[in-house]
């Protein structure tokens, strides 16, 4: 096992207390605009100031992590060697399914994109089970819990993780401070990376999953950097609206909420 030898102690990956946060109710218009329930934190590395909407769901609650696990799941496929670089294809298996894109020969930095699930759940169970747990608990991720199937148990409410948590962790991958080597983080961060432009950078992973009352369940989390200087965000949200176009409301209260914040223009 490529187990990364100065690993000594478990990563924390909780990230705020209540003196560093500001609690900003006039982005809970975003969320009702779009009937939803939910919460967003944004963090700025260079004051160590939380502003958050939501304090209570974003710290205390926890959800099934759906495909924001992807960038656990490459991380330790890519230190383990079941991932031997980001040009590693996987064959399709030929099962049509609904999402297209997942429907063909894949390699990690396309699955990743395109969040195909039957790729990772294939990683997973390069993976196995032993190796899976002991870095989930090595990196204190979530619940830490492989209770039900490997190849689902990030999908299925049996791994669960909170909004602060998530934050945590992607605050550690951009410097480069999980346990994993640094070739290795950069890979996935050059994954996450969507947008790029003179103004900033917009990096992130999303997901989307079902709770057990049946809620559908979103996540977006990642980064925007202005002027070389990062800030950290993670949104949540749930409705129990089985049409809602879940993708184009998870982007549209990010990109809302980011421009109300003064992102996006290069200004920050």
């Amino acid at each position: 096992m490529k187990y990364v030898f100065y690993l000594v102690s478990i990563v924390i990956l909780s990230a705020c207390s209540l003196n560093n946060v500001k609690e900003d109710d006039a982005l809970k218009k975003y969320f009702n605009e779009n009937k939803v329930d939910g919460c967003f934190a944004l963090y700025n590395n260079a004051t160590n100031q939380f502003t958050i909407f939501n304090l209570k769901r974003y710290r205390d609650s926890s959800f099934l992590p759906a495909s924001t696990f992807k960038i656990v799941n490459s991380l330790i496929g890519l230190q383990e060697g079941e991932i031997v670089n980001d040009s590693m294809v996987i064959k399709w298996d030929a099962i049509k399914r609904s999402i297209e894109s997942w429907n063909k020969d894949l390699t990690m930095y396309e699955a990743f994109r395109v969040s195909s699930v039957p790729y990772y759940q294939e990683v997973a169970r390069r993976i196995g089970i032993e190796r899976m747990q002991f870095w989930l608990d090595s990196l204190g991720y979530g619940s830490k819990k492989i209770t039900t199937s490997i190849d689902s148990f990030w999908l299925d409410n049996s791994l669960k993780i909170t909004p602060d948590e998530q934050l945590g962790l992607i605050k550690r991958l951009y410097f480069n401070q999980l346990p994993f080597f640094k070739n290795n983080q950069e890979t996935v961060k050059r994954a996450m990376l969507f947008e790029n432009n003179s103004n900033y950078r917009l990096a992130y992973k999303t997901g989307w999953g079902k709770k057990e009352n049946g809620n559908q369940l979103a996540w977006i989390e990642g980064w925007v950097e202005e002027n070389n200087h990062p800030y950290f965000f993670v949104l949540n949200f749930e409705t129990p609206d089985v049409n809602a176009d879940i993708p184009g409301i998870r982007m549209k209260i990010l990109k809302d909420i980011l421009t109300q914040l003064g992102f996006l223009k290069g200004k920050m």
